[in-house]
């Protein structure tokens, strides 16, 4: 394996591909157009299989094209470095141009990731959004990291792969503090949740409860809250506090759920005529059926499957910064810290 690799040679590899695909191409209204909308680093462990990740950048090209950058570290004391270049392309339904991204994967030891800024820097697409997904724990926790770190605009990583919830949403927050714009998918995968939590309110009968509600419930699975867990409480806390509600958040462990799994949330108001919400998930896996609890009516709803591409496409949907997000970390890490004490 090469200890080191040149960012010129890729791009010129990355031009010849395109004059290969150029000439691949029947002369006429076809062709081959190229598309590229941010460069999008997705940063993994070796061990990891590279098809999963292709195929979930794959599958968000078409929303989202960019130039694809995959580096894959292996655990290794010697600094080694190799590349190689491809493209990804699609035919649009009722369109004869095909569209092509382009896509670099690199393959890297631990001890060269301070030598990746410099390559990378060069093949960022100029004036275009660099977004760095960091799969897994190891890799953040490399003292390196945030030298790859700051060539991004944004990061993405999902702390449900980190064992200690309340140490990651801390190292979060700090993250956060000093400007850099994070995403989470733990926190993505919550949106269908909040939002039913809100179309609940829009019913003018239970908005006028808010302020009465004294306790917010969630069940989870494992003997301490996961940080989609901390997360739901303090997006809740913050929305029951800006209605002048003083509530308390009780953590209910379930048994039989797996570690890290949200298994509900429930909302009590105080007083005879109070009001109880609740949302009970049944299941994990594919759709999930969530059972919906409001006094004595109840209902049952779907969520859609939530994997890497469904989270990654709202992401990155979103150019800048998330402020509920931003919000919502602040009050997590502090809750979790709390916990600990």
């Amino acid at each position: 394996m090469s200890t080191t690799i040149q960012p010129e040679t890729i791009l010129r590899q990355l031009a010849d591909l395109w004059v290969t695909l150029g000439k691949e191409v029947e002369p006429g209204p076809s062709g081959v157009l190229r598309a590229c909308a941010m460069t999008f680093i997705a940063a993994t462990d070796e061990s990891e299989d590279p098809s999963d990740i292709w195929a979930t950048i794959a599958a968000l090209m078409p929303e989202h094209p960019s130039r694809a950058v995959v580096i894959r570290f292996r655990e290794s004391a010697a600094r080694e470095l190799s590349a190689r270049v491809f493209s990804q392309c699609w035919m649009p339904f009722g369109h004869r141009r095909q569209i092509c991204c382009e896509q670099i994967e690199i393959t890297a030891s631990d001890t060269s990731l301070p030598d990746l800024p410099a390559v990378i820097l060069p093949l960022a697409v100029a004036d275009l959004p660099v977004i760095l997904w960091c799969r897994g724990s190891r890799l953040f926790r490399l003292p390196e990291f945030p030298q790859l770190a700051k060539v991004a605009h944004k990061l993405v990583l999902d702390s449900a792969a980190f064992q200690d919830p309340i140490a990651i949403l801390n190292q979060l927050a700090s993250r956060a503090q000093s400007n850099q714009v994070l995403a989470d998918l733990a926190w993505t995968r919550l949106t269908r949740g909040r939002e039913l939590i809100s179309q609940i309110f829009e019913n003018r009968s239970y908005l006028s409860k808010l302020p009465e509600v004294t306790e917010i419930s969630i069940a989870f699975g494992g003997s301490h809250p996961p940080t989609a867990a901390y997360y739901l409480a303090a997006w809740l806390l913050d929305c029951f506090a800006k209605v002048g509600a003083n509530a308390k958040i009780a953590w209910q462990p379930v048994g039989d759920a797996p570690d890290g799994a949200l298994r509900g949330v429930e909302l009590v108001t105080r007083g005879a005529g109070g009001l109880r919400v609740s949302m009970a998930v049944a299941s994990d896996g594919g759709g999930q059926p969530v059972e919906i609890q409001i006094d004595s009516l109840s209902n049952r709803v779907i969520f859609p499957p939530s994997n890497d591409y469904t989270s990654l496409r709202e992401e990155l949907s979103i150019p800048g910064r998330d402020p509920v997000f931003e919000a919502s970390l602040s009050q997590a890490a502090r809750l979790a810290s709390a916990e600990a004490e």
